[in-house]
């Protein structure tokens, strides 16, 4: 025999500290304590915790990891046995076993290495595709999960979406309603004004009740738009916060996933390394230095399926609430909305059906409707060279002066057409000269009216005209 067929590797521990403890474990009605074993002779030196189940005695307790080094079980030492003993001889004992270990004090970032990153990358890839393309790429064994919440991204940008429009729509509507607040204002404060300042009492009277109607509009306006205020901010709330938060919840609950897959990955691998090592009855350096590396992996991976379950339940809870909101609160915020634009549409309704002010009798003076075309600009300005300014302005002063002699005899033939515009029938001025009224027109062609001949024609218009206006119906 060689010397070095008793040769035995010193343990590499990597850094990693251990340290000795016990647990006595409670047996379920299976007579199993919820964990598998690995290593041990005749590879590996020791036998370690490869994983602990879910919902079991052990996962339970919470004591032992995978990783921890099995000393002993029942005071019996397990040294330089085979998993397949270790496992029976914990099935021996019935109802309770204890069993004793050596704690393995890992820290994770030392586990996330280079390897494991990259793997996290392909995961990301192949999640978003096709089977086929994955296959043709040799990447279908980093699908190892199905997962159905991933759709769910897709199904909160829809909802986004929608609720995006839904709050623009709002806000649209909200503001119009504003808007045609301040409308309503003005229209009540300009017909006041003229309700108060009418001569005619049933004039002023039927102004003040439209004035009024249309203040009333206004304060349903402002009722309406406290009450839609609350819900527009309710459906902004849900779309700027309730689906944000839902969405970095599911990323987070993503990146978790991929982590723990990666770990997944790289057991399997170390796995498939062993094997074809102990196919070919080749020692492996770190099985036979205490397989720390690899028990390191394990509890990594333990820790990121802890964080993985953790998120996975936060993001079902959050998508479920997030469910609850769109179709409970959601629908009954429009129907609130929609409610309260009925009723105000109906009170306006209301309000216009019982300010019924037409026909209406006002008193208009019998130059009510003459416009002087020098007072009203037509907008049709004609360039004039800077030579013959001077020239124009001699000749439009002389037509002023010329037309202050002229002023009451266009006014009293103005006063006839406009009579007959309003058919007035009045007899007296319907008799008036055609051919002055034929130059007082001709007149107002020409522009050449001014301030000065208005006052002038004032005073004949008072002397031909009746002290009160006629009495005109507007319907």
């Amino acid at each position: 025999m060689s010397v070095y067929d008793s040769y035995m590797y010193e343990e590499d521990k990597m850094g990693m500290t251990v340290t000795s403890g016990s647990v006595t474990l409670k047996k379920d009605p299976q007579n199993l304590v919820g964990i598998s074993i690995g290593g041990g002779a005749p590879y590996c030196p020791c036998l370690y915790v490869v994983q602990v189940f879910d919902s079991t005695p052990a996962a339970r307790d919470g004591t032992i990891q995978a990783g921890d080094e099995i000393t002993g079980v029942g005071g019996i030492s397990v040294k330089g046995k085979g998993k397949v003993e270790v496992a029976h001889l914990i099935q021996s004992f019935k109802e309770t076993v204890t069993i004793f270990f050596n704690k393995l004090h890992a820290d994770p970032k030392q586990g996330k290495t280079l390897d494991i990153v990259l793997k996290k990358m392909k995961h990301r890839m192949v999640e978003n595709m096709e089977a086929s393309t994955a296959d043709a790429l040799g990447l279908s064994r980093a699908i190892l999960v199905n997962d159905g919440l991933v759709k769910k991204m897709d199904e909160l940008d829809r909802t986004a979406s929608m609720f995006a429009g839904l709050v623009t729509h709002s806000r649209s509507l909200v503001r119009a309603i504003f808007n045609l607040s301040k409308v309503h204002h003005d229209f009540g404060q300009i017909l006041s004004e003229i309700g108060v300042k009418e001569p005619q009492m049933r004039a002023g009277l039927a102004f003040t009740q439209f004035a009024d109607a249309h203040r009333d509009m206004e304060k349903f306006a402002i009722e309406t738009l406290k009450k839609l205020r609350p819900m527009v901010a309710d459906l902004n709330t849900f779309l700027t916060k309730a689906i944000p938060d839902t969405k970095l919840t599911v990323k987070r609950y993503l990146d978790v996933k991929f982590e723990y897959l990666s770990y997944c990955l790289k057991v399997k691998e170390m796995d498939d390394e062993e094997y074809t090592f102990n196919a070919l009855q080749e020692p492996l350096y770190r099985v036979e230095t205490g397989n720390y590396e690899y028990r390191l992996v394990l509890r990594c991976r333990q820790d990121a399926r802890v964080r993985f379950a953790k998120l996975r339940n936060d993001v079902l809870v959050k998508l479920e609430l997030l469910d609850n909101k769109h179709v409970q609160d959601t629908v009954l915020q429009l129907q609130r909305f929609v409610t309260a634009l009925a009723n105000y549409h109906e009170n306006c309704y209301e309000v216009m059906k019982s300010a019924v002010i037409f026909p209406l009798e006002m008193d208009l003076s019998r130059d009510a409707f003459a416009y002087r075309s020098d007072v009203l600009s037509t907008g049709d300005y004609e360039e004039e060279d800077e030579d013959g300014h001077g020239a124009d302005t001699e000749d439009y002063d002389e037509a002023i002066l010329n037309s202050e002699s002229r002023s009451t005899t266009d006014v009293n033939a103005l006063t006839g057409d406009v009579e007959q515009l309003l058919d007035l029938s009045d007899p007296v001025l319907l008799s008036t000269d055609a051919s002055a009224a034929a130059a007082s027109f001709s007149l107002f062609d020409d522009g050449m009216m001014s301030k000065q001949s208005a006052g002038t024609s004032a005073s004949a218009l008072d002397s031909s005209a009746p002290g009160s206006g006629d009495l005109i119906s507007i319907d």
